[in-house]
């Protein structure tokens, strides 16, 4: 078997998260009624949600096939997603102007969520990859993380006065974005009016903190983690390591502080389990798709994206290192594809073992996750439809 290296769209962790307890600063307010601060809408054609997502299927024999994509128009539940640290502005703090990276991180995670909701990914002023080498040396002090968490829920509030229409909402962020939702939820939607409208929320590459014996009570107080992918206003959390590099002691991920806490783990393939997972890997950004298949069926892949059923499995893992997702290449001498999935964050050509597979957390799972919310869209609607025949008001909506 070959190794292939994986390249995405950077997305990185945002270190400061002490700064939620900041007070927060008076910054310029963002209109978001105006269709150029959001990536992804469904009234603002094209967006960058509007992609090309096929994918080559690249079976363990070495056969490919293409499998196309398809947005549903009709889709019964909406989607808002925050995008990770991926800004190459040089400043600290982006501006509200997208760049490529912004728009290929939303392809790659994001875009491919239009099979089962509505998508909106609203831009904000992030803390950007520039400013988060500087807190990393130890140059940057505490970053003021208010600014972007004041846009997030601006776009929030303008969704929801104007968009929203009492759908149901599934919340969808990594890593900064992740950081941004959570406190977001804990806020706005916990134990509030909103949470009714709350699908469920998808905050992966994030410490999401858990008592160890329950799964409701740490980062919020009313909303549990997912066990399945029929429960609703319910919280999916992880991530990933390699199954033999787990968090070190100095880890960024998987790790929470307070006594009797864990970081959240849930498995979107088989929640409580092992099993394979359903990968959409960026080809395009590569440059050597091709050798994904060798030999005499050799084939040039032409795709954006590729995929390698049965390659890779995962599990939740919750031991002395600490509670994550532990990621597994099911290698086989016969299997012509990659041998590992290199994913890992370098500094001068050194893997940083305390980032895990961060930059791959969602690559690796998507199809599932994607698969995860179509089934949850099933049940909150189902379940909507029944609270409104048992419904006494006037008014059903």
């Amino acid at each position: 078997m070959r190794k292939i290296k994986v390249v995405v769209a950077g997305a990185a962790l945002l270190l400061a998260s002490a700064a939620f307890g900041q007070q927060p600063t008076k910054p310029v307010a963002i209109d978001y009624s105006k269709p150029a601060h959001w990536l992804c809408r469904p009234d603002v054609k094209p967006n960058a949600c509007d992609v090309d997502l096929t994918t080559t299927i690249v079976d363990a024999d070495g056969k490919t096939s293409v499998e196309g994509f398809q947005a549903n128009p009709a889709a019964q539940i909406d989607c808002f997603y925050v995008y990770p640290t991926v800004s190459l502005d040089p400043t600290t703090v982006s501006d509200m102007t997208p760049g490529a990276e912004e728009r290929s991180v939303v392809r790659q995670q994001f875009a491919r969520f239009a099979s089962q909701c509505r998508v909106f990914a609203p831009l904000y002023r992030q803390l950007t990859l520039s400013g988060l080498r500087a807190v990393m040396a130890g140059q940057g002090g505490t970053p003021d993380m208010q600014l972007g968490y004041a846009d997030v829920l601006a776009a929030w509030n303008y969704y929801l006065q104007h968009d929203n229409q009492k759908r149901g909402v599934v919340l969808i962020g990594h890593s900064q974005g992740s950081a941004m939702l959570t406190q977001l939820i804990a806020e706005e939607i916990d134990g509030k009016q909103a949470q009714g409208r709350l699908v469920s929320a998808l905050l992966l590459g994030w410490n999401v903190a858990v008592p160890r014996d329950r799964d409701m009570g740490g980062s919020f107080k009313n909303i549990p983690a997912c066990h399945a992918s029929t429960q609703i206003e319910c919280v999916l959390a992880y991530v990933s390591f390699r199954s033999d590099s787990p968090p070190p002691v100095n880890s960024l991920f998987g790790k929470v502080s307070g006594d009797n806490m864990r970081a959240l783990c849930v498995n979107p393939a088989m929640p409580g389990g092992r099993s394979t997972v359903h990968s959409y890997y960026n080809a395009t950004t590569r440059g050597d798709a091709g050798p994904w298949v060798t030999g005499a069926n050799a084939a040039s892949i032409t795709t954006p994206y590729v995929s390698v059923p049965g390659l890779v499995s995962v599990e939740c893992v919750d031991d002395n290192n600490g509670s994550y997702l532990s990621v597994k290449v099911n290698a086989d001498p016969k299997d012509p594809r990659t041998d590992t999935l290199v994913g890992d964050v370098l500094t001068n050509g050194v893997v940083q073992k305390n980032w895990g597979l961060h930059l791959i957390d969602v690559d690796t799972t998507i199809g599932n996750l994607v698969a995860f919310v179509g089934e949850q869209a099933k049940a909150y609607v189902t379940a909507r439809e029944a609270a409104l025949q048992d419904c006494k008001c006037e008014n059903k909506e």
